[in-house]
Parts: C-alpha cells; sequence; structure tokens
C-alpha cells in the first residue's frame, strides 16, 4: 500500500538509504576525513567557538590573512541525527586560496533535539555571525551559505526566517547540496523514529511550503545519480521557488551521486566548485 507517492514503506525507505544506494559510500567518508586533517594542517583554525548555551551549539573557522573578507558558511548534513563539523574541514581547504574565512557549523541532533530547536540553533549561530564575524576576519554583511543534504535543508530554512535579531540581508548567497526541501516524505519514512517529528512539524519546516524572505542568488544542486526522491526535492524546491528570488539555478550535475557530489565540492576543475566560487564571485 503507498504510503507516499507511488512508493510503499519499504520503496519510500530506500529512496532516503543513500548508503544503500552507494555501496561504496565509505571511499567518499574516508576522502573528507584525509582532506579535513590536511586542511587543518596547511591553515590556520580556531576550533569550538560557542554561538550557544547547548551542546554542540559550537563553530570553527578558517579565518582569512584579510580582515572583513567574504565568508561562506557551510553546514553538515547526516539526517539531523549524525557526523560533526570536522568531518568536513576539507571545504574550508578547498577555498582558503582565494582569500575567504570559512565557518562550519555543529547544530544539536536528534534524537536529543527537535527538528524545531535544530532550527533554531541554526538561527541562533547566523546572529552570532552578524556580529562577531569581524573578529574572525569575516564580512557580516557577505556571507554565503551551504549546505549538504540535511545541511542543504538547514541552509535553505535559513534563508526563509525573519525577525528582528537576524537580519537576512547579511545572505548574499546560497548553495543547496543534494538537500531535503520537504520534510513530509522524511516523516513517513523509518528515518523519523529518530527525528520524531508530526506532520505539523514536518510542513512547518519544509522550504518548499515557506517562501524565502530575500532574494540573494540560490543554486539548488543535485547529482544525476542521486535517487528519484532526492532528485525531485532539488526540481520541487526550484519550481516553488523560482518566481521569489532574481536568481535561481537548478544545476543538475552528470553522473554525480549523494557522496560524490560533495566529493567534487574540493576539485577546482569541477562543475560544482566553479559554481560555489561564481556565486562568491571570487
Amino acid at each position: 500500500m503507498p504510503v507516499y507517492k507511488e512508493y510503499d514503506q519499504e520503496q519510500l525507505d530506500l529512496q532516503y538509504n543513500n548508503r544503500r544506494h552507494v555501496p561504496d559510500f565509505g571511499t567518499s567518508l574516508t576522502s573528507w576525513e584525509t582532506l579535513s586533517r590536511e586542511a587543518e594542517k596547511k591553515y590556520r583554525i580556531i576550533k569550538d567557538i560557542p554561538y550557544g548555551n547547548l551542546p554542540r551549539e559550537s563553530l570553527d573557522v578558517f579565518p582569512s590573512a584579510v580582515p572583513a573578507s567574504k565568508t561562506l558558511v557551510f553546514i553538515h548534513g547526516g539526517y539531523w541525527h549524525l557526523f560533526d563539523k570536522s568531518s568536513f574541514h576539507f571545504v574550508a581547504g578547498a577555498f582558503a586560496d582565494y582569500g575567504v574565512t570559512t565557518v562550519l557549523l555543529n547544530y544539536p541532533l536528534a534524537p536529543l533535539a527537535s527538528m524545531d530547536q535544530i532550527v533554531a540553533s541554526c538561527r541562533k549561530a547566523l546572529r552570532w555571525l552578524n556580529e562577531n564575524l569581524l573578529e574572525v576576519n569575516g564580512d557580516p554583511t557577505q556571507i554565503f551559505l551551504s549546505g549538504h543534504s540535511a545541511g542543504g535543508h538547514l541552509a535553505a530554512m535559513l534563508t526563509t526566517i525573519e525577525d528582528e535579531r537576524n537580519n537576512p540581508a547579511c545572505i548574499k548567497g546560497v548553495c543547496l547540496i543534494s538537500g531535503i526541501f520537504d520534510l513530509i516524505p522524511i516523516q513517513l519514512s523509518g528515518i523519523n523514529a529518530v527525528l520524531q517529528m508530526n506532520h505539523s512539524v514536518a510542513c512547518n519546516n519544509s522550504p518548499v511550503k515557506l517562501t524565502p524572505t530575500q532574494s540573494c542568488p540560490v543554486i539548488i544542486a543535485v547529482g544525476t545519480a542521486e535517487t528519484a526522491e532526492f532528485k525531485d526535492q532539488s526540481n520541487e524546491l526550484y519550481h516553488r521557488w523560482k518566481n521569489q528570488n532574481q536568481y535561481i539555478e537548478l544545476l543538475e550535475i552528470p553522473n554525480l551521486n549523494h557522496f560524490t557530489i560533495l566529493d567534487s565540492l574540493s576539485n577546482a576543475n569541477s562543475i560544482l566548485h566553479q559554481t560555489v566560487r561564481q556565486l562568491i564571485n571570487l
């Protein structure tokens, strides 16, 4: 019996089980760790700066040598319950030589934190950056957001949130990599055993159901070798937001899967790397 679209429970769970679709995913995870440790050795890093009082409300900064540099903020994935910012230091290594300050966020993880709390922590991090980025050679008026998978979801959510304590004008561009933008199928899948979302929480935290509060450029990147659902997630956000932004692009990259698309970010000759450079105007 279908539980979402034409998928029964087993099929839906499989659509969101990227490791089942990419048997050699461990190769990518190992590469991320290796490149991240190399980046730590090569470039200056300030680790575990708290942006809040909760566990995991901290960030790592690879500061540019030049004050008030453009800043890339990267939010890691892991279905909101896995991984740590330290495994993604390679993102900073990929852009450090362009004179960019790179910030990598941690956030509270499920099941200890709800989806509302996770999103609220990322909002808190952005407010902290608005107030403190100059101290680590970043420019709070030139923040560029990126995130992968669940991190792509969180980056997208930050472009839909506006309140008196968070100036959305600081976000000058966004690159969403293999993101999840409709949480309803996630809420219906086996992943929700950890996340414990109800229908209302899933809807309230789905970018496809929200309106972006600014018109900064948005790049939505997805690999053609990803599952049908992941490709649908990116396509749906593009079509929902394309009339809301002055510039939005759906970038479908040939032959890349959910893991190799992030691998490509550190390859200076790759489509994704060049796209992020153009987004930041490097």
